[in-house]
C-alpha cells in the first residue's frame, strides 16, 4: 500500500527544524506562469497534508490570480527554512531563478514532471519526488489527493452583442459590461452556451438537440437572448434573463408569456438585482418554478398533438 501524502511529505521535508517554516510554491507562484485547476488542487492537497503534520507554511501565489495574496516578492527567503515546489514540469529559467532567490533555503519538489534530470532546474533541488520522469516509476498526480469541497453551480452564459433591430434602443454592450465582470466574481463553473449552431465549429452545438442536452445539464442559464430564456425553460432550467432593449422587447415578451419572474431590464441593471435573482434561480423555489414551466410546455405540446390527431 502506497504511503499517504502526509507521510511522504514528512519524509521529504526531513531534516527540518522544530519551528522551521515552509514556503509552498509552484507554477501558480510565477507572475508570468499559469494556474491550472490541477495545480490549484495539488496545492490544496499539499497544504492539507502539511496542516495534518503540524508544519507551519505559507503559499506564494501570482498576483494576477490571487490579488492581495502572498507573492514571491513579498515572501522573504529569510522567513523560511524550506521551499516546497508543487506540481508541473521542472525546467526553465523561472525555476533556476527560484533557486537563486531561495538559495538559503532547503529546496524540495513533489508531484512534478522531471523533464531534464541533469538540468539546472532539477539539479537545484535537494530532493525530488517526481510524478514522472526518466528512471522513476510514475505516481498519481497530487490533484487526486485534494480534499473534496462542495460542488459549485454550473452556469451557462448565452449573450448577444447586438442584432440589427431596435437601433438606438439597444443596450447589448452595456448589459455585457455589467454581466461579465459580475459573473467573473461568482463562485460557479461558467460554460459558454451560445444559441448559435455551427456545422463545423467545435465550440458550438451542431443541432438543436445537442443544445438542449447542454442546457439540460446546467444549474442556471444567464442570458439576454430570447432563445436562451425559452430553451432553458423548455429544459426545466432556471434562466436569469436580461432584456437588452430599452423599454423591453422580445425577451420581455417571452418572460410574460411564460410568466417567468427572473427578468431584468438593461437600463438600470445593477449587481444587487443580479445577486437577488441569482440566489432565487439557484434556490429550490427557482428550480421548482423552472420545472413547472417545463411541465406546462410539455403538456401544451401534448395537447396540441392530440388536437391535430
Amino acid at each position: 500500500m502506497r504511503p499517504s501524502l502526509a507521510s511522504r511529505l514528512d519524509d521529504l521535508l526531513r531534516p527540518r527544524g522544530p519551528t522551521g517554516r515552509v514556503l509552498v510554491t509552484g507554477w501558480f507562484s510565477f507572475l508570468d506562469g499559469e494556474v491550472t485547476a490541477g495545480d490549484a488542487l495539488a496545492q490544496r492537497a499539499v497544504s492539507a497534508a502539511l496542516h495534518r503534520l503540524g508544519i507551519a507554511h505559507d503559499t506564494a501565489w501570482s498576483p494576477a490570480f490571487t490579488p492581495g495574496g502572498l507573492t514571491l516578492e513579498a515572501a522573504l527567503p529569510s522567513a523560511y527554512e524550506q521551499l516546497l515546489f508543487v506540481c508541473g514540469p521542472v525546467h526553465g529559467e523561472q525555476l533556476t531563478a527560484l533557486h537563486r532567490r531561495y538559495a538559503s533555503c532547503r529546496r524540495v519538489a513533489v508531484g512534478v514532471s522531471v523533464v531534464e534530470p541533469d538540468g539546472p532546474a532539477a539539479g537545484g533541488f535537494h530532493r525530488i519526488e517526481a510524478r514522472d520522469g526518466p528512471g522513476s516509476a510514475p505516481l498519481p498526480d497530487l490533484a487526486t489527493a485534494a480534499p473534496t469541497m462542495s460542488a459549485t453551480p454550473v452556469v451557462g452564459v448565452a449573450l448577444t452583442y447586438g442584432q440589427g433591430e431596435y437601433g438606438e434602443r439597444r443596450h447589448h454592450d452595456s448589459v455585457a459590461g455589467v454581466l461579465l465582470p459580475w459573473l467573473a466574481r461568482k463562485d460557479c463553473a461558467r460554460v459558454e452556451a451560445d444559441t448559435r449552431l455551427a456545422y463545423d465549429g467545435w465550440s458550438h452545438c451542431r443541432t438543436p438537440d445537442q443544445y438542449l442536452s447542454l442546457v439540460g445539464r446546467l444549474d442556471v442559464l444567464v442570458t439576454d437572448r430570447l432563445h436562451g430564456l425559452v430553451l432553458a425553460l423548455r429544459a426545466g432550467v432556471p434562466a436569469l434573463a436580461v432584456d437588452p432593449v430599452r423599454g423591453g422587447a422580445k425577451v420581455s415578451a417571452q418572460a410574460e408569456v411564460t410568466r417567468w419572474p427572473a427578468l431584468l431590464h438593461g437600463e438600470g441593471l445593477t449587481t444587487g438585482l443580479l445577486d437577488h435573482w441569482w440566489d432565487w434561480c439557484l434556490s429550490p423555489a427557482g428550480t421548482a418554478a423552472a420545472r413547472r414551466r417545463r411541465a406546462r410546455l410539455l403538456a401544451d405540446v401534448e395537447a396540441e398533438r392530440a388536437h391535430r390527431s
